[in-house]
């Protein structure tokens, strides 16, 4: 098979996976390993066996889930892929964290910290810091959990990865919870459905929903919670989520059991205790125990409710003890882990200043797509829109005017012409001497950015009739300003299709180049003071609007283009 039908079946896997078709996933991925190489494929080989991994972790077949993690992590440690090696060792840490043994999590956790540290690894680690944050909330070690989801929560936002940011909401609004802040709790719990519903986060869903219901019984709102409850086993249900499941069982047993609808409670918690028993959830059997003993007893059924507790505190020893070694390893643990945030907020406060610079330079986006080492952008747009503003009659103002002044009066001007463009959403790509270049439609999305160009210009031409010269006295004398002419300014504007990217190496130049762009400029420089100037395409593209006015200038001579129709732009009186 070629590299790229590989990776064609392999999102295909990812695909069925993300839609709970386990069987089909697991189908395509066994017939996958079989038409590739290991020996030489080491990476593909190990890419399979952790989605199988994954797979049999969301069948909730753990032992067989922690096989293929192993498996994948010996081939990756082989031939030293370190991400590869970062994901196997998280994973093999949610085996353990799911079977209580927290100490082997944490384990695996720090080494996988380690790694994606090493490599910055910016998406691995917020996986990471979320799942030890789990850990310690599970410990109820709540200050350190917070601390966790709040680092995980910062790099989530700063990739704008939405499921990492839903799902650490979610995880600070189970501090709350726990702290009985349910306020507080709710509004985290709401706002990470918010994301997750926007997106189509059915497992988050699920979670925050269960979560949701946990709240509502707190404040004794029962029906509501209920409600939560059940629309969080209809999606686990879809989503195949044991574990999930069996937490949402558990919750509605507690729930009857705190209204004595004794009947009830015992119906669903032996449900939840089936699924718990089947994938080894040993800390929610414990609170089963609890419950199934004390039911027991309140119907006088004495043998059975000893039987029930006895199974609770030997699960409660056995995860005590765990919780003693843990704590043992948790102080080291916690210590590295403060040398290496001090590094990590080190480096990070050195490329925040970085970032900053490149953002002042570029256009958000394509800083960013620079700082994630793509070595070459170029993109071609099919309909964008181009404005260019020209300061009439400036140019003879540099042999009498100050430099510091001359640049002062280009700084204010080009500011507020700055402010005007990033209201409207467009985006300035430069200035060139006294001209001004902006677009729209290029590096953020403007389905309406005709308009919104339109809008600009209106506003530069008023912006700019309002303008006064006002220079500070710690610039110098500024006799000459009696001798300086009205500053005015033109502006040329068409729609069309345009080819945009980065050029050099050491300092870079975003820029548009295409036909676009040539007669916008030409539309400038046959433009009047005090005027818009704009093609017949751009025209067309806002004449349904009624605020704009488009008076015809006629078939003008465009050098380069021949003759043109063209129009000039005013905003209606009644606007």
């Amino acid at each position: 098979m070629t590299s790229e039908e590989i990776k064609e079946q392999i999102v295909r896997i990812e695909n069925y996976i993300s839609s709970s078709e386990y069987e089909i996933a697991k189908e395509i991925a066994l017939e996958l390993k079989s038409q590739i190489n290991a020996s030489e494929d080491v990476i593909v080989n190990a890419k399979i066996h952790n989605l199988l991994g994954n797979i049999h972790y969301s069948q909730s077949d753990l032992i067989k889930a922690k096989e293929m993690y192993t498996y994948a992590l010996e081939k990756n440690t082989s031939v030293d892929y370190k991400i590869g090696m970062a994901g196997n060792l998280g994973n093999i840490a949610l085996i353990y964290y799911q079977l209580s043994n927290y100490d082997k999590a944490l384990e695996f956790n720090k080494a996988a910290l380690t790694i994606n540290t090493e490599i910055e690894n910016i998406s691995g680690k917020a996986i990471i810091y979320g799942n030890i944050g789990n850990i310690f909330n599970i410990l109820q070690e709540y200050e350190q959990a917070l601390n966790y989801y709040t680092i995980a929560l910062d790099l989530n936002r700063e990739l704008n990865n939405l499921e990492g940011i839903s799902i650490n909401l979610g995880n600070i609004g189970n501090i709350y919870f726990e702290s009985k802040n349910y306020s507080k709790a709710l509004e985290y719990y709401n706002n990470a459905l918010s994301i997750s519903l926007s997106n189509d986060l059915k497992y988050s869903i699920s979670n925050i929903y269960g979560n949701l219901g946990n709240v509502y019984r707190q404040l004794l709102q029962f029906e509501e919670s209920i409600k939560y409850f059940s629309k969080s086993i209809e999606l686990d249900t879809y989503n195949k989520n044991k574990r999930g499941l069996a937490v949402n069982y558990f919750n509605l047993g507690e729930l009857y059991f705190f209204q004595e609808q004794i009947s009830k409670a015992k119906e669903y918690l032996n449900q939840s205790l089936s699924i718990c028993i089947e994938i080894e959830h040993k800390l929610l059997q414990m609170k089963i125990y609890e419950i199934l003993s004390q039911i027991e007893e309140r119907v006088q059924e004495d043998k059975l409710a000893l039987i029930y507790y006895k199974q609770f505190t030997n699960l409660k020893d056995e995860i005590h003890n765990n919780e003693i070694k843990r704590k043992v390893f948790q102080f080291d643990q916690q210590r590295k882990m403060e040398e290496e945030e001090k590094e990590r907020q080190l480096k990070i406060a050195r490329f925040q200043e970085q970032e900053k610079i490149l953002h002042k330079i570029l256009p958000v986006n394509i800083a960013n797509r620079i700082i994630k080492q793509e070595t070459f952008i170029a993109d071609h747009f099919t309909s964008v829109t181009v404005l260019f503003m020209d300061l009439v009659g400036f140019t003879p103002l540099s042999s009498i005017v100050p430099a510091k002044q001359l640049v002062f009066i280009l700084d204010t001007i080009f500011s507020m012409a700055d402010e005007v463009i990033d209201r409207y959403g467009l985006e300035k790509i430069k200035t060139i001497g006294d001209g001004y270049m902006a677009v729209g439609n290029v590096t953020t999305v403007n389905k309406d950015h005709q308009k919104a160009a339109a809008l600009a210009a209106l506003e530069l031409i008023h912006t700019m009739k309002e303008f006064s010269i006002n220079i500070p006295s710690e610039l110098g004398n500024t006799v000459w300003i009696k001798d300086v002419p009205e500053i005015q300014v033109r502006i040329g504007i068409h729609t069309g299709e345009v080819v945009a990217g980065v050029i050099g190496k050491n300092k870079f130049v975003f820029d548009l180049w295409g036909d676009a762009v040539n007669i916008a400029s030409r539309m400038e420089s046959n433009s009047l003071p005090w005027k818009i100037h704009v093609s017949n395409e751009f025209a067309k593209a806002i004449e349904q609007h009624p605020e704009f006015l488009l008076i015809p200038r006629g078939e003008i001579t465009i050098k380069g283009k021949g003759k043109m129709n063209t129009y000039w732009l005013e905003k209606q009186k009644d606007c």
